[in-house]
């Protein structure tokens, strides 16, 4: 268990990285770096726990990838929509 919570905090981290080295101008000012540092990771480790929960022990390639698709799916909400118009509520 240890070695899935450790290899996912490395994971989430290097996706979240990865996120803000390929997509720089995504993240907008009100989406602050160290929010998507810190989603990364943990996301990445919720997805563990609650892979290793339902597959049980001795799973782990299966574990770490259930945990790559959370931290990327998680990050992947905190990119903000490109130069598209947006509605408001009042209109």
């Amino acid at each position: 268990m240890l070695w899935e919570a450790l290899g996912s905090v490395l994971i989430g981290l290097a996706v979240s990285l990865a996120a803000l080295r390929w997509l720089p101008a995504r993240f907008g000012q009100f989406r602050p770096r160290r929010l998507a540092l810190a989603t990364g990771p943990t996301a990445a480790l919720f997805g563990a726990l609650l892979a290793h929960s339902v597959l049980g022990p001795g799973q782990l390639p299966a574990t770490l990838a259930v945990s790559l698709g959370v931290a990327v799916a998680l990050l992947s909400l905190l990119l903000r929509q490109g130069d598209r118009a947006r509605r408001s509520a009042t209109a």
